[in-house]
């Protein structure tokens, strides 16, 4: 199974490979390092408005399975009005840049396409990040690659911590993290957002 966050220019941001058998959506996210520099507050900053609020830290667009963390933002199952059906559809269609993404990584590169039994698991890990990482330089290499990695970002020497600092830090952003109400405000502020930028299409 591969989980991989992908934006709309085919650019595969985070990759995580591993054997199916039991896993799931749930145990790949836990498992992956998706969350890691959030959790060590060593992630860039991203401040953005919706709807006239406030938020602090990026997201990603995801499916029903997932929970509902501050940085996920789920569609609605079950719809009531027309504000959520519209969000639905806006969200629904925007995540399915992602399966472009994998079509496209699939259909490039053959040996994805071939039977692995007779590999070893590491073996199928290597191939899958060689073929992730040949993409996002063809992509690059194309001119398609509208967000490429800002490395300013990116500390040179991360900063040094105790250990009672690194528990301290990892207890708060996980309380961040799963915080459900932050999740809730985003989505509702997401859902205002699409609707008055729809309607102020409509009176132009």
């Amino acid at each position: 199974m591969l989980e991989a966050v992908a934006s709309y220019d085919l650019w595969i941001w985070n990759a995580y490979f591993g054997p199916a058998s039991s896993n799931n959506d749930i145990n790949f996210l836990n498992e992956s390092d998706l969350f890691d520099q959030l959790l060590q507050n060593r992630a860039p900053a991203v401040n953005f408005t919706a709807n006239g609020q406030q938020f602090t830290k990026g997201y990603y667009l995801a499916d029903g399975i997932y929970p509902e963390l501050a940085t996920l933002v789920k569609s609605f199952k079950y719809p009531m009005d027309s504000k959520t059906s519209k969000f639905k559809r806006f969200q629904e269609s925007a995540r399915k840049d992602v399966e472009h993404a994998f079509g496209v990584l699939q259909g490039r590169w053959r040996i994805l396409q071939e039977g692995a039994r007779p590999l070893t698991i590491n073996k199928i890990k290597r191939i899958m990040y060689t073929c992730v990482l040949l993409h996002n330089m063809v992509v690059e290499y194309n001119g398609r690659a509208i967000t490429p990695l800002d490395l300013e970002l990116i500390p040179d020497t991360p900063p040094t911590r105790s250990w009672e600092e690194r528990v301290d830090i990892h207890l708060r952003m996980t309380g961040e993290l799963c915080d459900r109400a932050t999740h809730n405000r985003l989505r509702g502020a997401l859902v205002e957002h699409i609707w008055n930028l729809q309607e102020n299409q409509c009176e132009r």
